[in-house]
């Protein structure tokens, strides 16, 4: 444990406590002269000397220690090191915690904002399992043994095992259950082309072709530029360098994702970003964002001679990363995403500004008690 300052510059505040030194030193006890009737037969004499005293020091003790306990509170003075040790056992919301093993001497908490006690209150809503993980995990002395309890399947899981600074006890309450997760449909394209743009046309056939069920027709819709596209269209391609009517606009703008050839423009919200590159790290296609819509944007012409990668074997999985990109996993088997070790975080310090305003309100109502009292002397 050591103390420490914050803001040492507080510490200036200090200079204050020359006020209630020059007021004591100012201050005398009221004295009067009575003239009677001797003092006609006494010879006058230089007046004696006074010496520099101090009236009232319990007074003036009280309100330099005030005056230098505000001055440290400015400072704002924390303490390094000082945290609980016991073991904490946190439990996610949702699970009963009479039917969980709790260690000799821990403490349980929900793994919830805040992270409350279990018992002290209300049972929180979850959320953010793994981010609160990490929090709890920052928030704990390196030397606290820390065990999670979880569910059997985490529906809010990150894309990758978290990563803690110590060794944490990970379990479930219950065992996994089996559950069958649905795989993404491909995408299904609807494709306008203009006369420069009909040859293309091959290229994503194909891709809707690899895309498709064995004998099932492939989702795909091609037509030329006059045809209007269907509200309920979920991927355009626009096969030419004219602007995109208002229609289609709209469409993107309302949450659709369109792909547009070299040459054609949509106004974007968002700066496009390169989202497909070659061997040699140049851009082949950006995304932009156009409302709540995504526009693609290739960066070179739909011909074998500029775009190998069209005869590429690979190309309607990238063709369909871009159009449909997969959600990051989001639920998984708890037992399967135990937390990795290796993080270091800093340790916050103890505030001690709670206690010194509680120590300076006591000082404070001594030092009036002090002022406020009839046995002091009346001021000159």
């Amino acid at each position: 444990m050591s103390p420490a300052l914050l803001f040492p510059a507080g510490l200036a505040a200090l200079a204050a406590v020359l006020i209630p030194l020059v007021i004591h030193i100012a201050r005398r006890t009221e004295s009067r002269t009575v003239d009677f009737a001797a003092l006609a037969w006494l010879e006058e004499r230089p007046k004696p000397r006074r010496r520099l005293r101090l009236d009232e020091l319990w007074l003036l003790a009280a309100r330099l220690l005030l005056l230098t306990l505000v001055a440290l509170w400015l400072a704002q003075p924390v303490l390094w090191g000082v945290s609980d040790r016991r073991p904490v056992l946190a439990i996610a919301p949702g699970l009963d915690p009479a039917s969980v093993e709790t260690p000799e001497g821990a403490r349980r908490v929900w793994l919830a904002p805040g992270f409350p006690e279990v018992g002290a209150g209300p049972t929180p809503s979850g959320g953010g399992t793994i981010s609160l993980i990490r929090q709890l995990d920052a928030e704990l002395a390196p030397e606290t043994p820390l065990e999670i309890v979880l569910p059997a399947v985490l529906n809010d899981a990150d894309s990758q095992r978290p990563v803690l600074s110590r060794q944490a006890g990970w379990r479930t309450a219950e065992p996994p259950r089996r559950t069958t997760l649905e795989a993404p449909e491909p995408p299904a394209l609807t494709v306008r082309y203009g006369p420069d743009g009909e040859a293309a046309v091959r290229y994503f056939r194909a891709a809707a072709t690899a895309w498709a069920e064995p004998g099932t027709e492939p989702a795909l819709d091609t037509e030329t530029l006059d045809r209007p596209v269907p509200r309920d269209a979920r991927q355009v391609v626009w096969l030419d360098a004219s602007v995109p009517p208002k229609a289609v606009i709209d469409w993107i703008r309302g949450g659709g994702t369109a792909l547009l050839i070299e040459g054609a423009r949509v106004p974007l919200d968002v700066a496009p970003r390169p989202v497909w590159t070659d061997g040699e790290g140049q851009p082949i296609a950006t995304l932009g964002r156009l409302g709540q819509g995504r526009v693609l944007q290739l960066t070179r012409p739909l011909t074998p001679e500029a775009m190998p990668q069209l005869l590429e074997p690979d190309f309607p999985d990238r063709l369909a990363e871009l159009l449909a990109p997969a959600a990051e996993p989001s639920r998984v088997v708890a037992a399967d995403h135990t937390a990795l070790t290796g993080a270091a975080w800093p340790q916050p310090p103890l505030d001690v500004r709670p206690w010194l305003a509680l120590l300076i309100a006591l000082v404070f109502a001594g030092e009036r008690w002090l002022a406020t009292n009839r046995a002091r002397g009346p001021a000159p």
